[in-house]
């Protein structure tokens, strides 16, 4: 196994932090979204927990965070650690494959021995050290293997708003380590129910470890579109002109996921079965569910609410603001400055069609 405490230099990570996450509406705002924001009430954003995180086992120069122009200067603030040079600023969204790429291309120029962990900026992992011992295991894995691996979260009951992976039980590469047969798109709940019984698919936590080199030579034979973008413009990574360079490959570049541009295509691709307390905060229920809760269910991620006669409701309001919250039952309740939602939990999937009537009706004022 590798050494812990960052003494690898050639291992990275380049944290995604570019979205916008309407679902968390009216909290977050396209000029301020939720992975800059406390969402659980815990101190800290959902980006600096997960620079934390890598920060335990990667060298603080050697992480990177991956973001839309108008976020630099927020993730500059928030992450004070990070060096100014780490921050690369997207000049449109694309999607996770340009982002892939860019990285990809940027620090194998930089290092040709780079191997490195691509991750979301909002997931929250209750246990640290088994996803620090996972993610060496898998860098140590791609280090010495032409392979790309992902981590895959063991799934607890059938969710419908995750993609799932079937890994094959008996194609173990060592150490937990097997080779991954499918990748599938969120499925219904009886195709999830199906998913969860037969007890090899997991979870698809949107992580992925692979080297530099790799991540180029899949892009070369899988999305020849984006190699020939990138690998045209290489000679400006790395240096002033980088930004003019980017500038001029994004507007050409196709609107893909990673998963879809190289993971599904790609023939060595692994899986590591993980279980550290993973969870995408997408929803505000899964906000709930990471919540404590009082006696009657009720989660309140603010320190001036006084809940009477509620149960099961998801509570948010400013610290300065007195929220008095009596006879709802199985409610989102979030409160701002500027806006408040009140929403039936099993209502919440329909947040975004909320925050696209609001624009209709409203305009940009509110978003």
């Amino acid at each position: 196994m590798s050494e812990v405490n960052g003494s690898n230099p050639n291992y990275y990570v380049a944290i995604m932090a570019g979205g916008i996450g309407s679902r968390f509406w009216p909290q977050s705002r396209t000029g301020y979204p939720k992975q800059f924001l406390d969402i659980l009430n815990t101190g800290k954003s959902l980006i600096q927990w997960t620079f934390e995180r890598f920060a335990a086992f990667v060298p603080k120069e050697n992480i990177y965070v991956v973001t839309a122009e108008e976020y630099s200067s927020i993730c500059a603030e928030q992450l004070p650690d990070i060096p100014q040079e780490n921050i690369i600023a997207e000049p449109s969204r694309k999607n996770t494959a340009p982002c892939v790429a860019y990285i990809a291309f940027k620090l194998l120029k930089l290092n040709p021995n780079a191997s490195l962990i691509v991750a979301p900026s909002d997931h929250m992992i209750a246990d640290a050290a088994t996803f620090v011992e996972i993610a060496l295991k898998a860098l140590d894995f791609v280090s010495k293997n032409k392979a790309f691996v992902t981590l895959g979260i063991q799934p607890t009951y059938p969710n419908t708003g995750y993609g799932y992976i079937q890994f094959d039980q008996s194609d173990d590469a060592g150490d937990g380590i097997f080779r991954v047969k499918t990748f599938t798109e969120k499925p219904n709940l009886e195709i999830a129910q199906k998913f969860l019984e037969s007890g090899d698919f997991l979870w698809n936590g949107g992580i992925f470890i692979w080297k530099a080199q790799d991540v180029v030579d899949a892009f070369e034979k899988y999305d020849s579109d984006t190699f020939e973008l990138f690998d045209a413009e290489k000679e400006a990574l790395n240096t002033p002109l980088e930004k003019e360079a980017i500038g001029r490959i994004y507007p050409l570049c196709k609107n893909v996921a990673v998963d879809v541009a190289l993971m599904e295509k790609a023939e060595n691709v692994y899986v590591i079965p993980s279980s550290f307390g993973w969870t995408d905060l997408g929803t505000w229920t899964s906000a709930y569910d990471n919540l404590d809760k009082d006696s009657w269910g009720n989660a309140m991620a603010s320190d001036n609410v006084i809940v009477i006669d509620a149960a099961k409701c998801m509570v948010s309001a400013p610290a300065n603001k007195l929220l008095v919250l009596q006879g709802l039952d199985d409610f989102i309740v979030i409160d701002t400055p500027d806006a408040l939602l009140i929403c039936k939990k099993e209502k919440e999937q329909a947040i975004k069609e909320y925050v696209a009537e609001v624009k209709r009706t409203k305009g940009d004022k509110y978003l």
